[in-house]
C-alpha cells in the first residue's frame, strides 16, 4: 500500500519596487490544518518576473514529500511559462521561438525541477482582487522585500 499523496494549496506572489530594483517574494502554503508563510528577497537589483518565479520555486522546494499541489499565482508570465512555453524552450536549447535566449533561464530550469517532484495544477488568480490567499502572498512578498533591504542596510 502506498502512502496517500499530501494535498497542498499554495498562493505565490512577487514584488519589485521599482521594477527593476530590490525585490521580494512570498508564498502561503496550506496542507490540512497546517499553514506556512514563506518570504525572501533581494536587496540588489532584480525584476518582478524573477521574484514571481522565486515564490513557487521556494514553495515547491520546501515540500518534504511528493504532493498534489494546487498552485495559485497572479503572474500570467509564470503560469503561461510553466504550462505552455517551457517545454518548447527546453527542446530549443532554452531559446525562444525567435531564437533569443530565454530570460531567467536559471529560474525556469529550477522551477521545472521543482515541479517534477510533485503533481502541480497551475491556476491564475487576479491580483489585488481580494482573494485571501493571494492577498496574504502579496503581503509576504512585500515583507520579503522590506527584510532584504533592511538586512542590506545593516549588514
Amino acid at each position: 500500500m502506498t502512502d496517500p499523496v499530501t494535498q497542498v494549496v499554495v498562493y505565490t506572489d512577487g514584488a519589485c519596487v521599482p521594477n527593476p530594483g530590490p525585490g521580494g517574494w512570498g508564498a502561503f502554503l496550506r496542507y490540512g490544518d497546517h499553514e506556512l508563510d514563506l518570504c525572501g528577497g533581494e536587496a540588489e537589483t532584480t525584476t518582478n518576473n524573477r521574484m514571481e518565479l522565486m515564490a513557487p520555486i521556494m514553495a515547491l522546494e520546501r515540500l518534504s514529500r511528493r504532493s498534489a499541489v494546487q498552485l495559485y499565482t497572479d503572474s500570467v508570465y509564470v503560469r503561461n511559462g510553466i504550462t505552455k512555453w517551457v517545454h518548447g524552450w527546453a527542446s530549443n536549447g532554452w531559446r525562444t521561438s525567435s531564437k533569443q535566449p530565454v530570460k531567467n533561464v536559471d529560474l525556469w530550469q529550477r522551477l521545472v525541477t521543482a515541479c517534477a517532484e510533485h503533481d502541480v495544477a497551475w491556476h491564475w488568480v487576479k491580483g489585488h482582487a481580494g482573494t485571501p490567499g493571494n492577498e496574504r502572498a502579496d503581503r509576504l512578498a512585500a515583507r520579503g522585500l522590506r527584510e532584504a533591504v533592511a538586512a542590506a542596510e545593516t549588514g
